[in-house]
């Protein structure tokens, strides 16, 4: 069901890269780094809790699309994958989207404690501070 308003409901298919019958992936209109990639269900939903199990398989597997896809034109170190989940989580869009999101030898001068950095204050666990 397309809801009014949603950039994922009403997208632009140029950025569309894999297109399956309950999910598809596309980058990201605000990458944060090259090669940042969405994997979004077509059904408008919010949460991943929310998805069905065929909406999430579909959706696990375009991911796996999607970073080879990434590797073969990008060739980055590695990878973060989240989801933000609700408000409170960061999710400013109100229609689940699971982000890939490469990264890159020195792309920031420490990246231990990854996606741990969303509660700054909380994510140097390793040094004592």
């Amino acid at each position: 069901m397309q809801q009014p308003s949603c950039p994922f409901c009403d997208r632009d298919a140029a950025r569309e890269l894999f297109v399956g019958r309950l999910a598809f992936a596309m980058l990201d209109g605000y990458p944060v780094s090259p090669g940042h990639v969405l994997i979004i269900p077509r059904r408008h939903c919010a949460s991943w809790f929310n998805a069905t199990a065929a909406e999430r398989e579909e959706m696990l597997s375009l991911l796996d699309q999607a970073k080879v896809l990434v590797e073969q034109r990008h060739s980055p170190a590695a990878f973060n994958i989240g989801i933000n989940d609700g408000a409170a989580a960061g999710q400013t869009i109100p229609h689940l989207h699971i982000h890939l999101i490469p990264r890159y030898t020195g792309d920031v001068p420490d990246p231990r404690g990854g996606v741990r950095w969303v509660l700054t204050e909380r994510a140097d666990y390793w040094s004592g501070k």
